[in-house]
């Protein structure tokens, strides 16, 4: 992997970890383009790293929110901070499940099944499409809601169906206030970020990796960069909420990538 390819697939993490275009799809098309020796497919470590820099992207966006809750939970009391920390635990279930009993299926996934992305990218832009015509509401997230939020959370594990997408598109649909849907989406998702990194870690997974220090260095600076600005335009975006642009890109994502299967291509 050079020095420019590491910058590149930083890019692409920090963009589509909060676009909702899907940051795995576009991981594994990157890997098909750029051609699978140069991005390794066993390369833990580099995915560890890019995905720590958008969890970090995430935490400096939202610090104030963090702090708050980590203030309510400190008091060891029921408050508004301890319920939305335990509606974020219930939405990490599902996720955490299928992480678990399905780990070597979903790894079987990541394993340059372009057709496959392509299609999930297809469902993605019909499910933004839906969630932008639908009415706006005015809710918060509920108990039930997270449960079902969580299941989209979980079915986003497939490459091509963004996980940003997938949670927002969901709580708008439950009628949760666009605003309160992209913080809760993308807050969800940091604490399964850090257990999955202390997983891989504990696994000793990461010992045998052979990344350059400084690809890896390169790969987190553009993820965090380009992630910060996401996850900033990604919450206009929801405020206003115009994702038809964005269901547009994974029509046309998804078309030209089972395009490309079909004439042998890649």
């Amino acid at each position: 992997m050079t020095k420019a390819e590491s910058i590149i697939l930083g890019i692409i993490q920090g963009l589509t970890e909060f676009l909702p275009v899907s940051s795995s799809g576009h991981l594994e098309l990157a890997k098909a383009i750029l051609g699978d020796n140069s991005v390794p497919e066993e390369s833990l470590l580099f995915t560890v790293v890019v995905h720590f820099a958008t969890a970090l992207a995430t935490i400096v966006v939202y610090r104030h929110e963090v702090l708050f809750l980590l203030r309510g939970l400190f008091r060891f009391k029921k408050n508004e901070e301890t319920m939305f920390c335990l509606r974020i635990v219930i939405s990490m279930i599902p996720a955490a499940l299928v992480g678990v009993l399905f780990d070597d299926f979903i790894t079987s996934l990541f394993d340059g099944k372009i057709l496959l992305v392509g299609a999930m990218l297809i469902v993605t832009a019909f499910l933004l499409l839906f969630a932008n015509n639908a009415k706006p509401g005015e809710k918060e997230v509920t108990i039930k809601d997270a449960i079902i939020i969580g299941i989209a959370q979980a079915i986003a594990i497939l490459p091509g169906i963004s996980r940003s997408g997938a949670t927002i598109s969901t709580s708008v649909l439950l009628k949760v206030d666009r605003e309160r849907a992209a913080r809760f989406s993308f807050l969800m998702v940091v604490p399964l970020i850090f257990g999955k990194m202390a997983k891989d870690l504990l696994g000793g997974g990461l010992q045998a990796q052979t990344v350059e220090p400084v690809n890896l260095i390169l790969a987190f600076g553009a993820a965090f960069i380009t992630g910060l600005w996401a996850c900033n335009w990604m919450i206009d975006i929801v405020k206003r909420f115009n994702l038809n642009y964005f269901s547009l890109y994974c029509f046309i994502a998804g078309g030209l990538a089972i395009t490309a299967v079909l004439l042998g291509f890649v």
